[in-house]
């Protein structure tokens, strides 16, 4: 909504004035203010009138009319609509800097909201809201709450943006004040623009607090909000339809019943509520079986009002494109028969003329790929240079998605050759060359037509690439010598791209004929050893020349060897961004193709979606038996790009019991789990009267064992020798476990860069263990890493050292050391890390899960009665109860392996033949996990009772307590 000084001097017309504004902005003489405040304080209504507009110009072109700050605040007092929201305006802008004058508003504004006239009501409470001066919002409590519960709507829906404005500026008085609550009450109301705004202004508040549950949707709340949906306005709408977006239906009957009320909203002509409802039913779609006949049905709802929206101007068309790109990765099928819409005309713009390239691109399929060769071929004669550029491309990379249709691009291709326009030319060349790969030994028939063109070659990646095929196909090619050493005589000139592949091209023509070539290898061979100075160049030189000089026939193995096909390379967004982007559709972030997190700065949180669970996918979260036996799950994680709030109730709890002083007092009742009184009676009785003299209780966690006195190595009453961790074969830890190294970004979607890793924690640091391998056929330099914000505040401790150039095949080992003092926020799982890996070549993203025994640190032995009291003293609800299978190891050592991943214990007991270890773990940030571990002998099926204020951390816990046991 527009406003602002100019907004209201032009509603000034309403009122019946009859002059131009202009005259309140031309300059005056000097004095002006003295004369304004004299004018100010005038008798006459109208003189008052005019002399607050002047002010109000003065306001509008920079001036600082602040001075006159008491004289305008006293026109207050008027019954005058137009002259109050002038007198409102100026309020609005200087009360920050006149905090002490703006009490005096106070009185006036009490007032107003009790005005018989709606207008003024709703005028006060808009006002009240928009001074962000902390002396005044308590006074402005009272009338807020008569507004919130006005009988005119039109004050309701003013009052619920109010709370939210009121809200931003002090969170703390508008939830001591109860207004939440009467917010959440407004979504009930019977007008549905009160509804909407209750739904903006708690959706605001949520975003800036998202683990406080504000809108707690629910079947009934949503029957409400789609009831007002379909009579409030279009904003109105959107902001409901964002909320909807938000809730996760029960079941599939429920997704299909919103789905069905939603619809209606894709024929509305304001193109953000369209793309709001798309966003809508994209997500709920996930949730209905692909056997149902109403899910077709929406299929071919969704395409009319897109196709819609690219008749509008090109601004729009191109918000709607760059929207459908990202619908047509999840669903191609809803665009699937609308090819034609994205065919380009003569007069869009560059930037929508690409975008409508890469759609026809993602939705080319053996039905219409001849309607889209013979329109990119037509693409191809424009006089838009990148335009024609991106067209040929396109063909290329048709053919790659399409293999029937390779034979028809390939003609096409020599076709538009044949037109001997040079950047045409070149950047066939440069697809020719991939469709090669793609398709080895099927079309080197056009390489005659392709050598013909060599002269016209001067870009380096054409030239390269024609450089490929040479060498490449040498042995079919009767002149090939000729072609390399004409390249050669301009060698130094050459981009470093061209030499490096001229290099390869003349040691395979050399392998295949040695006999006519020995003279000219040995000229590239000194060109690049000798006279070059590219690192990168005299090290290839070097490595031929020493493979040729000792072993021509592991040479020929490693230069001619097999090369893997290329894939089909659409630029395609990573799958869970992609989920998060949909979760965004009619955003910035689907414009950008970027989560929020990437380009929303501040302290306001981002909250991340995800798309729901398919329907009848049954994920079990906190089932063990479906849990991953190892530390990092093979399954891809949620990449959930956004960064949020700080942990909150997670990590910045300060759990760490005090040292000093006498413990928490427990509660009188044992705890109470599986059936069994496991502390009442049992470690209290150990630990209580029995060892109550000794000098060490109290004296600090984390102190060695060594250091006990030597009074506790004796046995302890009741016959349990060795009862705390003092010998019994818990001995010297056996050293942290780590798990095996997995692919986390495959070369696929590298451009040719594999990484895979692991964690390990060594000597207290924290590291990511990473094989870098060059599956690329260029050298890759210049390597750097980035962590986005995760939940224990995981960062690189130091640059990622790749000190020599990768060159192709080649693997190198890097072990980067990590601290845990970045941003912090929370992920879903709790131990997923986002990671963007940067080269020469590209910047790629990929995300890993670490085990969360790597954050378990070296102090974490807790001293025993604060054991025991931590245990009484967390709630029953945060216990989790695990089951780890086929474990086959005794107590004394499983406690001796966990002891070297710093899960420590603190004591062991014999209850029936049931061993019982009682463990305590402390995380990076302070958090302490305590746990109770029991050991049957002869059955390989462990019972893990896991006790943490922080409950969110126990299933990672328990992961790394299986993979330990179990590795």
């Amino acid at each position: 909504m527009i406003s602002g000084p100019f907004c209201v001097l032009q509603e000034n017309r309403q009122f019946g004035s009859k002059m131009t504004d202009s005259k309140y902005f031309t300059t005056t003489k000097k004095g002006e203010i003295f004369e304004l405040k004299a004018e100010l304080n005038s008798d006459k209504k109208e003189k008052k009138k005019e002399a607050v507009k002047k002010v109000i110009a003065s306001m509008t072109v920079g001036k600082d009319v602040s001075a006159l700050f008491p004289d305008v605040v006293n026109c207050m007092q008027t019954d005058n609509l137009e002259l109050k929201k002038l007198v409102y305006l100026y309020l609005m802008n200087y009360a920050k800097s006149q905090p002490d004058m703006a009490i005096m508003a106070v009185n006036t504004f009490v007032k107003d909201c009790e005005d018989p006239n709606p207008l003024i009501r709703a005028l006060a409470v808009r006002t009240m809201g928009c001074i962000r001066v902390d002396k005044i919002t308590e006074y402005l409590c009272e009338p807020l709450r008569k507004c919130l519960k006005d009988e005119d709507p039109y004050v309701r829906k003013t009052a619920a943006v109010c709370v939210a404005k009121l809200h931003d500026i002090n969170a703390q008085l508008v939830e001591d004040q109860g207004f939440l609550d009467t917010l959440k009450d407004l979504i009930s109301d019977s007008n549905p623009m009160v509804v909407a705004n209750a739904v903006a202004a708690l959706s605001e508040i949520a975003e800036s607090h998202p683990n406080s549950n504000l809108l707690d949707l629910n079947p009934q709340t949503i029957n409400k909000l789609l009831t007002a949906l379909n009579e409030c306005t279009e904003w109105g709408q959107i902001f409901i339809l964002d909320c909807l977006a938000n809730y996760t239906p029960r079941d599939d009957r429920e997704s299909q019943s919103i789905c069905e009320r939603v619809t209606p909203r894709l024929s509305h002509a304001n193109s953000a509520v369209v793309l709001s409802a798309v966003k809508v039913l994209m997500k709920f779609m996930e949730m209905l079986p692909k056997d149902l006949d109403y899910y077709g049905t929406l299929l071919k709802k969704l395409a009319p009002p897109l196709v819609t929206l690219l008749s509008a101007e090109p601004e729009l068309q191109y918000v709607a494109l760059r929207n459908i790109n990202l619908i047509v990765q999840r669903r191609p099928e809803i665009m699937k028969h609308e090819m034609k819409v994205f065919f380009v005309k003569y007069n869009d713009p560059i930037y929508v003329k690409l975008e409508k390239l890469d759609i026809m691109i993602r939705l080319a399929s053996q039905a219409n790929i001849a309607q889209v060769l013979a329109e990119l071929k037509e693409y191809a004669t424009e006089v838009d240079v990148d335009f024609v550029r991106k067209a040929v491309r396109a063909i290329g990379r048709c053919a790659i998605k399409v293999e029937q249709s390779a034979e028809r691009c390939v003609s096409t291709l020599l076709d538009l050759i044949q037109t001997k326009v040079n950047y045409v030319v070149q950047e066939a060349i440069v697809v020719i060359k991939d469709i090669f790969r793609k398709y080895p030994n099927k079309y080197e028939s056009v390489i005659a037509t392709l050598c013909e063109n060599l002269d016209s070659l001067d870009e380096p990646e054409a030239r390269a690439a024609m450089i490929w095929i040479v060498g490449e196909y040498a042995e079919r090619i009767d002149n090939a010598d000729e072609l390399l050493e004409s390249f050669l005589e301009g060698f130094h000139d050459e981009s470093t791209q061209v030499q490096l592949q001229l290099l390869t091209a003349i040691v395979k023509l050399f392998l295949k004929k040695p006999t006519e070539t020995q003279e000219l290898v040995q000229q590239v061979l000194s060109l690049a050893t000798q006279d070059s100075d590219n690192p990168d160049l005299r090290d290839r030189g070097y490595i031929y020349w020493r493979l040729l000089s000792t072993d021509p026939v592991a040479a020929k193995e490693v230069v001619l060897a097999e090369k893997p096909l290329i894939s089909e390379e659409t630029d395609l967004i990573e799958p869970t961004l992609l989920e998060e982007l949909i979760c965004h559709i009619g955003t910035l972030a689907s414009v950008y193709h970027k989560p929020p997190s990437a380009f929303v700065e501040g302290s306001r949180g981002v909250q991340h979606k995800r798309l729901p669970g398919s329907a009848g996918s049954g994920e079990s979260v906190d089932s063990p038996e479906t849990t991953s036996t190892a530390g990092v799950s093979d399954a891809p994680p949620a990449v959930i790009p956004s960064q949020g709030d700080l942990l909150g109730d997670l990590l910045n709890l300060d759990l760490t019991p005090t040292t000093a002083g006498p413990p928490p007092p427990a509660p009188s009742s044992g705890m109470q789990l599986g059936g069994m009184d496991l502390l009442g009676g049992g470690l209290d009785s150990l630990l209580g009267g029995d060892l109550g003299g000794t000098p060490a209780i109290g004296a600090g966690f984390g102190a060695a064992p060594a250091a006990l006195p030597a009074s506790f190595s004796a046995p302890v009453s009741g016959g349990l020798d060795d009862l705390f961790d003092l010998g019994g074969g818990v001995g010297m830890p056996m050293g942290a476990y780590s798990p095996p190294k997995s692919v986390w970004l495959p070369a696929m979607k590298a451009k040719g860069l594999e990484i895979s890793g692991t964690f390990a924690r060594r000597a207290g640091v924290i590291q990511m263990e990473m094989t870098l391998t060059n599956k690329a056929m260029s050298v890759m330099t210049d390597f750097a890493i980035q962590f986005n914000r995760n939940s224990f505040g995981l960062s690189p401790a130091g640059p990622l050292q790749v000190l020599t150039p990768l060159s192709p095949n080649q693997s190198i080992e890097v072990a980067l050391p990590l601290n845990t003092s970045g941003p912090v926020m929370k992920m879903d799982p709790l131990n997923n890390l986002q990671v963007a890996v940067k080269n020469n070549i590209d910047v790629f993203y990929f995300s890993c899960q670490y085990p969360i025994s790597m954050l378990f640190v070296e102090d974490g032995k807790m001293e025993r009665q604060i054991f025991l009291a931590t245990w009484k003293d967390i709630p029953n609800d945060n216990e989790s109860q695990f089951q780890i299978k086929d474990c086959h190891l005794s107590s004394d050592a499983a406690s001796n392996k966990l002891q070297g991943s710093n899960i420590f214990t603190i004591a062991k007991r014999t209850v029936d033949g049931q061993d019982m270890l009682y463990q305590s773990m402390k995380l990076t940030n302070g958090i302490w996990v305590l746990a109770e571990l029991r050991i049957q002998a002869g059955n390989p099926n462990y019972t893990i009772s896991l006790k943490c204020r922080a409950a969110e951390v126990s299933q990672c816990v328990f992961q790394s307590y299986e993979a330990v046991l179990k590795n």
